[in-house]
C-alpha cells in the first residue's frame, strides 16, 4: 500500500459506506493552512482572531463585519471567497455532489486552483492505495497542465508545466529541459526523468515533485493507462461502466458523438464532425484520439445504444495540454434517470 500524494488533504476526508467523499472539520482545517488564508507576520489582530476562530471551529459562523474589521483588502476578499466556498461545501451531500454542482447552472464561481485539488483528492479516491503508478503520474494530467513537446521521429512527451516553467525561470534547464529539446531516445530511458513501464516504481520516490516525464504517443503504455484512469473516473461519477480504446484515426461514416476533453480537442472534433476543413498544423495538435464504449447498454441513451462516443486530448497554441475532466461526466449521450 502506498500513500501518495499526502499534502492532498484525502486522509482528512470521511469515506461514506458507498465510497463518496464526506466533508469533515479536518478537512475545512487544512485550507486555513494554505497561502491563501495563512497568517503571515503583517497580519493584523482580526485576521489573527478571525483565523483561529476558524481553526477551532471550522463551521462557525462568520459575519461580514468580522470580514471589515481586517485591515487588508486582498485578505477580506479571500475571506469572502472562501466562505462562499465553504457554504456550497456544506451544503452539498458529499464531495462528488459539490463537485457535481460546480458545473451547472449559471458557470463555475469557484476559483480554479480550488477545483484542481478537488480533483487530485477524486483521483487519489479513485486510483486507490493499490495504484500503478504509471496510472497515478497519468492521473496528474486530471489537475495540473501539461507541456507538451514533439521531439524527433513525431514523439510526443509531455511533462509538468510548472516544473518546466521553474526550471526555465532558474535557468537551471536541468534534465527535463535537455529531454523536451530533443535528447536520444537512448539517453532518455537512461535517466529516470522519463516514466515508463520499466522504471514504473521510481515514481513513488518522487510523487509529489510532478517532475516525471511521459510519453504520450499511441500504442505506449502511459495512454493505455490514460484510458484506465478515465474509465475509473466514469464509473465513480457516473455509475457506468465503459471502455476506452486508443486510437489513430476516426474513419467512421455513422459517427454520431464525440466529446473533447479540454478545450482545443473539442474545437478540432467540433470541425471533423461538421467536415469543415481542418488545416495540418491543426490537426498536429492532436495527441491522441479515443473510441468509449458503454460495457453497460442500460446507461446509455436509446439513440446512442451500441455506437461509440469518440474522444480526444489536444494541445493548444501555448504547447499546454489543460484537461477538462468534467467534460467527460457532462457529456456522455447517457440515458435519462427515471
Amino acid at each position: 500500500m502506498t500513500n501518495y500524494w499526502a499534502n492532498s488533504a484525502y486522509k482528512t476526508l470521511a469515506i461514506s459506506p458507498d465510497r463518496q467523499l464526506l466533508v469533515t472539520d479536518d478537512f475545512l482545517r487544512t485550507y486555513m493552512a494554505r497561502p491563501e488564508l495563512a497568517l503571515v507576520p503583517e497580519s493584523c489582530p482580526a485576521e489573527r482572531a478571525l483565523h483561529q476562530r476558524l481553526t477551532d471551529n471550522p463551521r462557525v459562523e462568520v459575519v461580514e463585519a468580522d470580514i471589515a474589521a481586517m485591515a487588508d483588502e486582498d485578505i477580506q476578499e479571500n475571506y469572502r471567497v472562501w466562505l462562499r466556498y465553504r457554504a456550497r461545501l456544506l451544503s452539498a451531500s458529499s464531495l462528488e455532489a459539490f463537485y457535481m454542482s460546480l458545473f451547472k447552472g449559471e458557470g463555475v464561481d469557484v476559483p480554479p486552483l480550488f477545483i484542481s485539488l478537488l480533483a487530485q483528492i477524486f483521483i487519489r479516491h479513485i486510483l486507490g492505495d493499490e495504484a500503478h503508478p504509471l496510472e497515478v503520474r497519468m492521473g496528474e494530467i486530471f489537475f495540473r497542465n501539461q507541456k507538451i513537446t514533439v521531439i524527433e521521429d513525431g514523439i510526443v512527451m509531455g511533462a509538468d508545466e510548472e516544473v518546466v516553467a521553474r526550471n526555465a525561470q532558474a535557468g537551471d534547464t536541468g534534465n527535463i529541459m535537455d529531454l523536451l529539446k530533443g535528447k536520444s531516445m537512448i539517453m532518455r530511458s537512461a535517466d529516470l526523468d522519463v516514466l515508463h513501464e520499466d522504471n514504473a516504481d521510481e515514481y513513488w520516490s518522487r510523487n509529489e515533485d510532478f517532475d516525471l516525464a511521459v510519453q504520450l504517443n499511441f500504442g505506449h503504455e502511459p495512454i493505455n493507462r490514460f484510458c484506465r484512469v478515465l474509465e475509473k473516473w466514469v464509473k465513480h461519477f457516473l455509475g457506468a461502466s465503459v471502455r476506452i480504446t486508443p486510437m489513430q484515426q476516426i474513419s467512421d461514416p455513422k459517427w454520431s458523438w464525440h466529446v473533447g476533453l479540454d478545450a482545443a480537442a473539442t474545437e478540432i472534433l467540433n470541425k471533423l464532425y461538421n467536415k469543415e476543413l481542418v488545416e495540418a498544423d491543426e490537426l498536429q495538435k492532436v495527441i491522441c484520439l479515443f473510441r468509449l464504449d458503454f460495457i453497460d447498454e442500460a446507461a446509455v441513451a436509446k439513440a446512442q445504444a451500441g455506437k461509440p462516443v469518440y474522444m480526444a486530448i489536444a494541445m493548444n497554441d501555448q504547447q499546454q495540454l489543460k484537461l477538462k475532466p468534467q467534460n467527460l461526466l457532462f457529456n456522455l449521450p447517457l440515458a435519462k434517470a427515471s
